[in-house]
């Protein structure tokens, strides 16, 4: 039986790439249900935010799911959803806010913030 890594509960981290804020969410997640629950709860709460990028993973149905919401694509969900895949982590929600700061980051400057351990509590 293939072993996984699942979140004991929430999280938040949060750091500033080039004036760009990005804030990041974990959350223990069972069915797609919940994280979309979840996912409209983050949309809400940050409204204002130009965008909230999402992946989620779950072991029910083995679903996988991402969205780069308005970031070019391919910089920002799947790299999050990579955060999720290397070491097999499921039943989990990761969103990840960006407030804008001025200075375009260009594509690979997106896949490496989207990407950074930090939002995920890995610094």
């Amino acid at each position: 039986m293939k072993e996984y890594l699942v979140p004991t509960g929430d999280g938040e981290a949060q750091f500033i790439e080039r004036r760009s804020r990005f804030i990041g969410h974990i959350f223990l997640t069972e069915t797609e249900e919940e994280a979309l629950a979840r996912l409209k709860q983050m949309r809400e709460q940050y409204w204002d935010a130009t965008h909230n990028v999402y992946a989620y993973a779950l072991r029910e149905g083995q679903l996988r799911r991402f969205s780069d919401d308005g970031e070019p694509q391919g910089t920002a969900g799947k790299p999050v959803l990579e955060v999720l895949s290397k070491p097999d982590i499921t039943d989990c929600l990761l969103v990840v806010t960006r407030y804008f700061g001025g200075v375009l980051l260009g594509a690979g400057g997106l896949v490496r913030a989207y990407s950074k351990k930090c939002l995920y509590g890995g610094c």
